[in-house]
């Protein structure tokens, strides 16, 4: 597929207690403020949240499978975590094409929960 500058694509996802504790095990992160309800009451955010880098990886996803998709190579990727997300939050991830240089891409990501911005930064791919 041809794409430009201002591009972008999105998608949905809902954090489950699935996600959280498989990833913690993958991840070997067992940080109790994502496993441990009695533990994650006495921090600032009152219950658990997601891992932010579970999170990031939905804009893995995104870029792999949709923009720029199949072929598509890390380069770099900074990411900022601006809020937390929580058990059964829905994730709005959006990848947008902001440069298209030869076979590299400069995208923007970011991730909401409703309207609330909860990751963002941006990613150079090489596209093969």
């Amino acid at each position: 597929m041809n794409f430009k500058v201002g591009d972008y694509r999105q998608s949905f996802t809902l954090v489950t207690e699935d996600m959280v504790t498989s990833f913690a095990t993958i991840s070997g992160d067992k940080n109790p403020i994502h496993l441990d309800s009695e533990y994650a009451k006495t921090t600032p955010f009152k219950e658990r949240i997601a891992h932010g880098l579970l999170i990031s990886g939905f804009i893995s996803a995104l870029i792999a499978n949709e923009i720029p998709g199949e072929g598509s190579i890390y380069l770099k990727q900074n990411l900022e975590f601006k809020s937390p997300v929580k058990l059964n939050d829905v994730v709005t991830t959006k990848v947008t094409i902001l440069s298209i240089e030869g076979s590299k891409y400069l995208l923007q990501t970011e991730c909401f929960v409703k309207e609330t911005l909860v990751i963002q930064g941006n990613a150079l791919i090489l596209k093969k």
